[in-house]
């Protein structure tokens, strides 16, 4: 390094991103010392501490093994892992015009970081013999398949290639990062500045009274003359498209969301989409895979994006022509009204609703005053004490990044031993990407004595007016327990290796453990104990929980189709031989290929896709959702076949062989070991209420085939 160079040392003192974590709970993310202007000499001086780290291994001048070259890279960038960990945060949930700056210009020089590793010729040459020498098979199952990780990991990453593809490499990896900072800057704008303005009362028919509260709070944190304001996120538009009996403001509402990021203006997405299609294609073809799809599901579950399409054209079929009854019940109960419409997208939910309230009895509105988010949390932590023997207590001893976010210490509820602790931050605000996710601030691990973990929840929920709980939605809970998944997920880890730890499984397996926490929504133990009505505390009526079982699998041929769409133009777009592709034309042209039902839009409109767009993430991705639903339907079968949802036996084969194992053994064969065999696309369908057919079972023994082959 030159004079000019930081380095971690020079500027750790004046710096709190760059010094270890203190405080209890092994220590804590220092979030109330954070400074904006910290970011950039403290990933600039952590980055030069881990190349250098890297270096040394990389130089070594003992013959390669496990503990000096495979070990030695575990315990390397621990600074760089902290300040990053911060640095996505501040990202995720306290974007300023100022951050941005920031992360435009650091992103990319992440990005070239991260190659020089990976294309350290020295290194991988370590990294290689270790895996290819015949002390390999000494090494315990968990070391050698971190070996492999590493081996694999740095094969896909270029390591092979000649120095002028390695160039090449490195400067598309830079150029994608930058793109990824713009798309994201510019959808964060378009959820931000555009909203729906409620201005008349005539503008609140139809809402329920929680609905324009959340409205009204909105309205005035934004410091809108307006009876109230509908965000520009999924938990604002969906209740407003459900429940408002103002087809124009529906339509309006409807428009504002499906266009974020399409609007031809200086937040456009459609160019960058193009650039970053093109940018990955060449990538993958330096690398040797025929498309970007390809290279990203070699090592998935799915192995081809050919097994991928196999399955969600299977359960695609179903699902449309479950659509066209649903659309059928619809215009049914429109005419019957003397609407004189045709359904359009923005009458979908609305409808819908009705229908459900003919055919079920069910109103959601009746529902939602049992549904209180903080008492779901608490059933949250209930089931996790049932399932897992996890107690949650609130501390208040550690700094958090914003006042809304609260923290629990995680403990075993027999031992008392420390199992980690859980951060949650449940509202929407300005500078915080939309939806809802799961993160892991520090990963479990053994490696040098035990390291707990610290996990986070976040989702966009509107506050409620004050004094007053909030109340959310069956599919808000439904969410919030698939959150919460992640997390336990994340808190159950039991591995040695940090790379090996937690959620670090495949993407297509990653959901797994997340949709099957869905299901104890609806088990009467949480039902009675939690979902009380916030007036009267009363449980929830059993004849309404009937009538919720019963109502299951009402509308899944919308949410199946909604889904589905997205994840087949995600996949279609990444094996396109095409090298310049315009996104709204293509997404256009592939919907209609499909047979798209006219009354429903992509989830995830291609402009505003950030699973795929904001990063590789979910890119030829996020058919994963579909992969692993087939695993959670299976397996809670296993549960409804045993003792219930509570079953200890089987809980325990879940905890042991799908939680606690991270990435320490291949899934398909943890799955085999929980369930006793490989799983059953059956399940899934029963689930949601289509038939079996020919179609999904041969997808089914194509799946099963490749499980088996690593």
């Amino acid at each position: 390094m030159n004079n000019t160079d930081t380095t971690a040392a020079s500027v750790s003192e004046a710096n709190a991103l760059l010094a270890k974590w203190e405080g209890p709970y092994d220590g804590v993310p220092p979030f109330n010392r954070v400074k904006i202007a910290d970011f950039k000499p403290a990933l600039e001086a952590a980055m030069a501490e881990n190349l250098a780290e890297v270096q040394k291994i990389a130089a070594d001048p003992k013959a390669p093994n496990f503990e000096n070259t495979i070990a030695a890279m575990e315990r390397t960038g621990k600074a760089l892992e902290r300040i990053q960990t911060i640095y996505d945060i501040w990202s995720s949930n306290m974007s300023t015009p100022e951050f941005r700056v920031v992360e435009s210009e650091m992103d990319p020089k992440l990005a070239a970081f991260s190659d020089k590793i990976t294309q350290n010729e020295a290194l991988f040459k370590r990294i290689e013999a270790v895996y290819n020498s015949p002390e390999k098979s000494k090494l315990t199952p968990e070391q050698q398949r971190l070996t492999w990780r590493y081996y694999t990991n740095f094969v896909r990453a270029g390591a092979r290639l000649d120095p002028a593809a390695k160039k090449r490499l490195s400067e598309i990896n830079q150029q994608l990062a930058k793109l990824y900072t713009r798309f994201n800057a510019n959808l964060l704008s378009d959820e931000n500045d555009r909203y729906l303005e409620l201005k008349t009362e005539a503008d609140l028919a139809g809402l329920p009274q929680s609905l324009k509260d959340a409205a009204a709070q909105d309205a005035k944190e934004r410091k809108v003359s307006a009876l109230g304001t509908i965000a520009n996120t999924r938990s604002s538009i969906d209740p407003f498209l459900t429940f408002s009996d103002r087809r124009d403001l529906r339509e309006k509402a409807w428009r504002l969301f499906v266009n974020r990021g399409d609007n031809g203006d200086e937040h456009d997405n459609n160019a960058i989409i193009t650039e970053i299609l093109q940018l990955r294609a060449e990538r993958a073809k330096l690398l040797g895979f025929k498309t970007h799809a390809h290279w990203r599901l070699e090592n998935a579950m799915a192995k081809t994006p050919e097994n991928a399409m196999a399955l969600m054209e299977a359960v695609w079929k179903p699902a449309v022509a479950r659509v066209h009854e649903e659309v059928a019940d619809m215009q049914a109960q429109a005419d019957k009204e003397g609407a004189k419409i045709k359904i359009e997208p923005w009458d979908y939910r609305y409808y819908a609703e009705k229908v459900r309230k003919a055919k079920y009895d069910l109103d959601q509105n009746e529902v939602k005053p049992y549904l209180q988010l903080e008492k779901l949390r608490e059933g949250m932590f209930w089931v996790a004490g049932e399932l897992f023997n996890f107690k949650f207590t609130p501390v208040t001893n550690v700094p958090v990044y914003h006042p809304d976010v609260r923290v629990w210490e995680v403990t075993d509820k027999t031992t008392g031993k420390h199992i980690g602790l859980w951060y949650f931050d449940p509202y929407a605000r300005a500078g915080k990407r939309s939806g809802a996710w799961m993160n892991a601030y520090r990963s479990q691990e053994s490696m040098d004595g035990e390291v707990t973990t610290i996990v986070s929840n976040n989702a966009n929920f509107i506050k409620a007016k004050p004094g007053e709980p909030l109340l959310i939605s069956w599919d808000d809970a439904t969410t919030l327990f698939h959150e919460f998944g992640h997390a336990l997920h994340g808190l159950s880890s039991n591995v040695t290796y940090p790379t090996l730890s937690g959620t670090a499984v495949p993407r297509d397996y990653v959901e797994f453990p997340s949709q099957l926490l869905e299901h104890w929504v609806a088990t009467p133990e949480v039902l009675q104990k939690f979902a009380v009505n916030y007036q009267t505390g009363k449980p929830i009526p059993q004849e309404m929980v009937d009538k919720i079982e019963k109502a299951s699998t009402f509308n899944q041929g919308f949410a199946t189709v909604e889904y589905l769409a997205s994840a087949l133009v995600d996949m279609k777009l990444h094996l396109a031989v095409s090298q310049k592709i315009d996104p709204d034309a293509f997404e256009k042209k592939t919907l209609a290929e499909l047979g798209m039902p006219h009354e429903i839009v992509m989830r995830h409109r291609t402009p505003q896709f950030g699973h795929i767009f904001s990063s590789d993430g979910y890119s030829a991705g996020y058919y994963s959702y579909l992969w692993s639903d087939v695993l959670n339907a299976d397996a809670f079968e296993a549960f409804t076949e045993a003792g219930g949802p509570y079953d200890k036996k089987v809980a325990e084969r879940l905890q042991k062989y799908i939680f606690t194992v991270g990435n320490t053994i291949d899934p398909a064969e943890g799955y085999r070991l929980f369930r006793g065999r490989d799983p059953k696309v059956d399940a899934l369908m029963r689930k949601r209420g289509f038939p079996v057919s020919t179609d999904t079972s041969a997808s089914e023994a194509k799946a099963a085939k490749r499980s088996k082959q690593k």
